[in-house]
């Protein structure tokens, strides 16, 4: 049974994007980053643990993050746009005929919108720590994150280690201006006016301690995409996946199939 993780790049939509995978699975699952995220630092337990029988599991670095580099990530107004094609294209790319998608936080968000927007590609999608719309109270929780000094160690050190300093300090406050436009559009909208269009099995997580993603966000998801389902953690934080890797990756696998 081959456990072991190859990497690579391929070109997509004109930049070169690097992937991590692993396993010998029918099923595809593709594994979307969140904020400064890539493969590496976001799924370490994922990558390592779902099952390699069922599932071949691809996680992505998004154009400016990780080493899909260069270019330098930047924040235009449709980003999340960008890169759910990029997301889509790159697995097509790589030849798999349907996907899956495990979307955390901004993955989570870029997850919904592939997922309206090719319905017929998406075969089950699983989100946690994912928004629709930005409001007065995200704006306050983006501000408090903007400057990277102020992080705890252990949430710091990764990305400091993937990017050096600069790059990531300067790119978490491009991206807190980056998530900032949304608040000037009609009810903060990033893609709550796509949740209606997600045709495929949808399993919402929310850790309900979340300190990032308040509750409501969870709710507003699951009472928009048909038939959806919302699992809560009671002591999930943001990297509930992490935390509690066994626990998610049961309940990952145990939705996908």
């Amino acid at each position: 049974m081959s456990t072991s993780v190859t990497s690579a790049k391929v070109a997509v939509n004109g930049v070169h994007l690097h992937y991590q995978r692993t396993g010998e699975g029918e099923h595809a699952v593709l594994l979307l980053p969140g904020m400064l995220g890539s493969g590496e630092t976001d799924f370490g337990p994922q990558i390592k643990n779902l099952n390699k029988k069922l599932f071949t599991v691809v996680a992505w670095d998004p154009r400016g993050y990780g080493h899909s580099r260069p270019p330098d990530r930047d924040f235009p107004l449709d980003f999340f746009e960008r890169d759910a094609k990029d997301a889509v294209d790159l697995m097509k790319t790589l030849k798999f005929k349907k996907v899956s998608l495990l979307g955390w936080s901004d993955g989570g968000i870029t997850a919904l919108i592939a997922a309206a927007r090719y319905p017929s590609y998406i075969n089950k999608m699983v989100i946690w720590g994912a928004n629709a719309y930005v409001t007065e109270e995200d704006e306050t929780i983006y501000q408090g994150i903007r400057d990277v000094s102020k992080w705890s160690e252990r949430t710091r050190k990764p990305l400091e280690t993937l990017y050096g300093y600069d790059y990531f300090s300067k790119t978490c406050e491009k991206w807190v201006d980056g998530i900032k436009q949304f608040k000037h559009l009609s009810d903060g909208n990033i893609c709550r006016h796509l949740l209606p269009l997600v045709q495929c099995p949808t399993l919402i997580v929310h850790g309900e301690k979340d300190p990032l993603v308040p509750r409501f966000h969870a709710d507003f998801i699951h009472k928009h995409v048909r038939g959806s389902r919302l699992h809560l953690m009671p002591e999930g934080k943001h990297n509930l996946h992490l935390r509690f890797a066994n626990e998610f990756n049961k309940l990952a696998e145990d939705f996908l199939q």
